[in-house]
């Protein structure tokens, strides 16, 4: 059994599958979350179940609804479970109409019917599975309530036949159906579908029925009809007619299945949207909430933890280690890997997963909530003015937590051109693993304002991001862009899902750590312990100090010409929480730790700077592949490497002498 999964944008899909699949995928409260298929093994069956991007319908318009669409063509699969929103069900149908056309068995799960149950709204889920002629079954995605009984009824429409549900086009739509069947009685999927999307222009669908028997004869049906309906009907289009019988039939269900009591005052989400969508006030709203939510990680809970772990580190288990390590003779070659390289480099790095597991939680809760939304529509007028719309931010507030799934999911934006931009940009956007070298300096230089300081850098990798898009725009040629977004119901973000994606993100901070950090802090130690003179050489002879030296003068303009900041900057291009862990090695000394002796090496200026190039230069070595496959170009993926060094080259010595020019130090 191999099951499709389908439905609109952010109708619970995502959540649907980790609960009949028992794995955990990213969840959030806005649409494009999904923008590439996911297979998960059915927990209760044998079989398997594919997560599909959400789309309003099969004829595509962006990269990440052409995987959905694509699927059908070309998988051999058993059934489909379309998830259908409760409180959306005029909308929601158009795409469940199709998926019924196309044959296959197939299970609604009516989700949200506690949001709809809240708004009034009332169903008879017999009668809209009579009307439909599948099983329909009332759930509640993000808790699991209902999905037993979905799994249910989904093994037993696998064995049952396909619906046979059809829609009369009206005489001159199912004439010219008619003549498309008989043009593709080679083909093996179902011919009636087929003509349909034909007819409604998917494009997908088209380049099929063209392979299978060109183009001329399906091109002359299309345009008959086309004709005729313009005859009898004006100025209506094809799609726009099967669009409008579609919408007849709706309504139809819903007058017989759906009861609906208006609501006595505004809901509580209109009332709300009125301030935090505010013209003037929904920014700065938006910005103090990240405001509190740094305070919270750096100041109240992330920090005095990440403290605690740091003394833990630095003190007893490298002691604890050394003792051990002395007492069983092991070789000082491999006491000092473990004691000054691992510990010193990798230990450097985990002491701040305190501050990236409280940071990850309180953002999981914004995305949850439904809040994430409305930031694109507020950011929306600023994106308009660097020729992008509000769909573009959300793959910028995704990269974020890291900005390899921030550039995946620009596949959601339909517009070639902004979908580039996007693409473009979405490496200056602070990802999660800076916030590593953030919270290193800013605890040591900032203390009484670390919260203030690394929201000013997030906001300043928005600002460069818009700059940037601005600049590239005017060498792209121009697009209408139109910005539709569904605002999603707010609700109270369930802490299951909220503690499984912070744990999901955390762990892969510390998996990332052990492994791929892990490698290059023993590379690191390695060269900074060995040197043209041998073995053990002191730090500044050795091959990593020789190499660094060479490179330092090109950072001195901006205030850290130093070999050892030069060393940090090299490993993180490899990942950014390398810079952490380098600076454990090559600041590592008398034992003092590694904040007392960066307090010494940097000035608040200099460190500032530092951060500033940390957050704009060389995205890391996993990012610039994820570039490469998104542009599909060499050039661009080079450019963006190029452009971002320099970006961050220019943004540092202006921060740097600016300071020096009004008395900073």
């Amino acid at each position: 059994m191999e099951v499709a999964l389908f439905g609109n944008p952010n109708t619970g899909k995502t959540s649907l599958f980790n609960i009949l699949t028992g794995s955990y995928a990213f969840v959030g409260n806005w649409s494009g979350v999904t923008v590439e298929k996911k297979v998960g093994q059915l927990k209760n069956h044998d079989g398997r179940l594919v997560d599909l991007p959400g789309l309003y319908a099969l004829a595509p318009l962006s990269s990440d609804e052409t995987v959905a669409t694509r699927f059908l063509l070309r998988n051999s699969f058993t059934s489909i479970i379309n998830i259908v929103d409760a409180s959306q069900m005029a909308r929601n149908l158009q795409l469940t109409i199709e998926l019924l056309e196309f044959g296959k068995p197939m299970v609604i799960g009516l989700n949200m019917v506690d949001v709809a149950k809240h708004l009034g709204i009332v169903f008879d889920t017999l009668k809209l599975s009579e009307c439909l002629r599948v099983p329909v079954v009332p759930i509640v995605a993000r808790t699991g309530r209902g999905c037993a009984r979905l799994e249910e009824m989904l093994a037993s429409a696998c064995s049952d036949p396909a619906p046979s549900f059809q829609l009369d086009y009206g005489e001159e739509a199912e004439a010219a159906i008619k003549r498309m069947t008989r043009l593709l009685k080679e083909e093996t999927l179902n011919k009636r579908w087929l003509a349909i999307q034909y007819f409604q222009g998917n494009r997908i669908v088209m380049d099929r029925v063209h392979r299978k028997v060109g183009d001329e004869i399906p091109r002359k049906i299309a345009a008959d009809l086309s004709q005729k309906l313009k005859e009898k009907n004006g100025r209506l289009t094809v799609p726009q007619w099967i669009h409008r019988k579609r919408k007849k039939v709706i309504e139809a269900v819903l007058a017989d299945a759906v009861q609906r009591k208006a609501p006595s005052k505004p809901a509580f989400s209109d009332r709300l949207d009125a301030v935090l969508t505010h013209k003037w006030l929904g920014l700065p709203i938006f910005f103090t909430l990240m405001y509190l939510i740094f305070y919270a990680t750096f100041n109240w809970i992330g920090t005095p933890v990440s403290d605690q772990l740091d003394a833990f580190f630095s003190g007893p288990l490298t002691d604890w280690t050394g003792a051990a390590l002395t007492s069983l003779g092991v070789l000082p070659f491999i006491r000092d890997v473990i004691l000054d390289g691992i510990i010193a480099g990798v230990g450097g790095v985990l002491v701040f997963v305190p501050q990236i597991f409280v940071l990850f939680f309180f953002i999981s809760w914004m995305e949850d909530s439904g809040y994430m939304a409305r930031v694109a529509l507020v950011m929306d007028r600023f994106m308009q003015m660097a020729g992008l719309n509000g769909k573009a931010f959300i793959p910028l507030v995704i990269g974020f937590g890291c900005n390899i799934p921030g550039i995946m999911a620009a596949r959601s934006i339909d517009q070639p051109k902004e979908r580039l931009l996007t693409i473009l940009i979405s490496p200056l956007m602070s990802c999660s693993a800076r916030l590593t070298v953030y919270s290193l300096f800013a605890g040591v230089f900032f203390k009484s304002h670390q919260a203030l300081v690394v929201l000013s850098l997030y906001v300043l990798s928005i600002a460069m991001a818009l700059i940037m898009a601005k600049i590239f725009s005017q060498f792209m040629k121009k697009e209408r862009s139109v910005f539709v977004v569904e605002l999603p119901p707010y609700r109270l973000p369930n802490l299951r899902t909220i503690i499984r994606s912070t744990w999901d993100k955390a762990r892969g901070f510390v998996r990332k750590a052990m492994t791929f950090i892990l490698g290059g802090t023993v590379l690191v130690w390695l060269l900074s312990y060995t040197g043209p003179g041998g073995l053990n050489v002191a730090i500044n002879h050795s091959f990593l100090a020789i190499v660094c030296t060479a490179i330092a003068p090109l950072a001195a303009p901006l205030g850290f010409g130093t070999w050892q900041a030069a060393s940090g900057l090299i490993t993180g291009f490899l990942a950014k929480e390398a810079v952490v862990s380098t600076f454990g090695i090559v600041y590592s000394a008398g034992g003092a730790s590694l904040t007392d002796v960066v307090g010494q090496a940097f000035t608040p200026l200099q460190a500032y700077s530092f951060m500033v190039f940390t957050l704009l230069y060389i995205p890391c070595i996993s990012t610039v592949p994820a570039i490469r496959h998104e542009t599909g170009t060499r050039k661009l993926t080079l450019l963006t490497v190029g452009y971002c060094v320099l970006l961050a080259y220019i943004v540092s010595f202006i921060v740097y002498h600016g300071g020096l020019l009004l008395g900073f130090h």
